[in-house]
C-alpha cells in the first residue's frame, strides 16, 4: 500500500526520508550491530547522537548562549505541572493568556500550585470574531501583568483544536514585562523563526512538528534554573536535569534518535526559513479555496488563523461522515475535527508536503461540486 497524506494533529506525519533512515538502521546502526533502542544511554555512540542532535537543535532555532536546551518527559500536558514547580519559588502567582483548550488547561492546573491570573482570555466574542476564535489585544498584557508580582506570563502560541495562532504579539512585548515570558510551542516550534532571548522558556512536546511521542523540548534561560520549589521531584527538576546534560535518568533515547533525524532533514530542506516559508504557501493555499467557498467555512479570525493546524465546517454536517470517507479513499486520512468542536481539521505541520495540500484542496472542489 502507498503511503497516504496524514493530516493527523499529533502524533503527526514525518518526513518519509526520516522514517526511510530509520529503517535502514533499525537492526544495525552504522555497522554496531544493534539498535539504536538498544544502546546504552551512556555509551560513546548513542552520546554522540545526543549531542549532535542537541546541536542541530540550537543551530536551527538559533538558541543564545543564554539559554539552555534539556530533553525531557511528560509532554506539554506533564510541563502545566513541571513549570510551577521549577519558577514559583519566591512568588504566589503567575499570569496566563487564554486562547484555547491547552492554555486554559495549564491555567487550571497551575492553581494546583499559586493563584492563576488570567489577564487576557477570548471567552467572550470579539465584535469581529466568535468567542474562541480570535487572539485577544495584546497591548493589555503590560498593564494587567508589570507590578503584581507574577512568577511568569504564560501563554501557548498554537492552539492546535481551535487552530488560533499568535504569531508574535507577545514576542514583541516581552522586553516590556516586569517576568519572564514562558511559551508552549507545541504545535509550531520550528516552523517560524523567532527571537528565544525574548522568553523565559519556550517548551513542547515533540510529537507535532519534532518528531514521536516520548520527548518534551525545553529551552530556559539559565538563569531561571535555581527557581525550583523544594518539594520539586529531582527528576524534573530543570536545574538538575540541566547539570547532569539530560541524563539524571534514562531520556527517551529513541525518541531523541527520530527527532535528530528531523532536525539533519529540516536542515537539508533550508531551515527555518524554508519551513516558514513552506507554511505560509500551504496555509494561504487551503484557506484561499475555505474563503472562496459557500460550502465550507473557517471559524477563527483571519489575522488569527493557524499555520499548523486548519478547522474547517462543511454547510451540511449531514456531510461530514461521507467527507471523511471519501477522501481516506483518496489518501487523506486524519481530518476529523477534535470532539470538542466538531467539523474537519488539517494539520500541516512541517513533515506535510506542498503535495499533500494540493491533492486535499483538489478532493474538497471535487466533493463540493459533486454533493452541491
Amino acid at each position: 500500500m502507498s503511503r497516504v497524506w496524514n493530516f493527523s494533529a499529533g502524533p503527526a506525519a514525518l518526513p518519509e526520508a526520516v522514517l526511510r533512515k530509520a529503517a535502514e538502521d533499525m537492526l544495525d546502526w552504522q555497522g554496531k550491530g544493534l539498535s539504536v533502542m538498544e544502546m546504552s544511554h551512556r555509551s560513546p555512540e548513542y552520546m554522540g547522537i545526543f549531542e549532535k542532535t542537541r546541536a542541530d537543535f540550537r543551530a536551527l532555532l538559533n538558541v543564545p548562549d543564554t539559554h539552555d536546551v534539556l530533553f525531557m518527559q511528560g509532554g506539554a500536558v506533564g510541563m502545566n505541572a513541571i513549570l510551577p514547580m521549577n519558577l514559583l519559588r519566591g512568588f504566589e502567582q503567575a499570569a496566563f493568556v487564554n486562547t484555547g483548550a491547552w492554555s486554559k488547561k495549564t491555567s487550571k492546573e497551575f492553581s494546583k500550585y499559586g493563584t492563576s491570573r488570567v489577564v487576557l482570555d477570548n471567552a467572550a466574542a470579539a465584535p469581529d470574531a466568535p468567542a474562541g476564535n480570535y487572539v485577544p489585544d495584546c497591548s493589555h498584557l503590560v498593564d494587567r501583568v508589570n507590578g503584581q508580582s507574577m512568577a511568569y506570563l504564560h501563554y501557548c502560541d498554537n492552539e492546535t483544536i481551535g487552530g488560533v495562532e499568535f504569531n508574535g504579539q507577545v514576542e514583541a512585548l516581552s522586553g516590556l514585562l516586569d517576568c519572564p515570558v514562558v511559551a508552549d510551542v507545541s504545535s509550531n516550534i520550528l516552523s517560524r523563526t523567532l527571537d528565544v532571548s525574548k522568553y523565559g522558556v519556550l517548551y513542547g512536546g515533540a510529537q507535532k512538528n519534532i518528531g514521536p511521542a516520548g520527548v518534551t523540548l525545553v529551552v530556559i534561560r539559565k538563569d531561571l534554573l535555581d527557581r525550583a520549589l523544594s518539594t520539586c521531584p529531582s527528576a524534573f527538576e530543570f536545574k538538575t536535569v540541566a547539570e547532569n546534560g539530560s541524563m539524571y535518568n534514562t531520556p527517551p533515547t529513541y525518541a531523541i534518535y527520530i527527532a535528530g533525524l528531523v532536525f539533519e532533514w529540516l536542515a537539508q530542506q533550508g531551515g527555518v526559513a524554508w519551513a516558514q516559508a513552506q507554511a505560509k504557501a500551504k496555509a494561504d493555499l487551503l484557506y484561499s479555496l475555505i474563503d472562496a467557498s459557500s460550502f465550507y467555512r473557517c471559524p477563527v479570525r483571519p489575522a488569527d488563523r493557524s499555520r499548523m493546524n486548519v478547522p474547517f465546517t462543511l454547510a451540511d454536517e449531514s456531510l461530514n461522515a461521507p467527507f471523511l470517507a471519501k477522501a481516506a479513499e483518496r489518501g487523506l486520512v486524519q481530518l476529523k475535527g477534535h470532539k470538542s468542536v466538531g467539523g474537519m481539521r488539517a494539520s500541516i505541520y512541517n513533515a506535510m508536503p506542498l503535495e499533500g495540500v494540493q491533492a486535499l484542496v483538489e478532493f474538497m472542489r471535487e466533493f463540493e461540486k459533486e454533493v452541491a
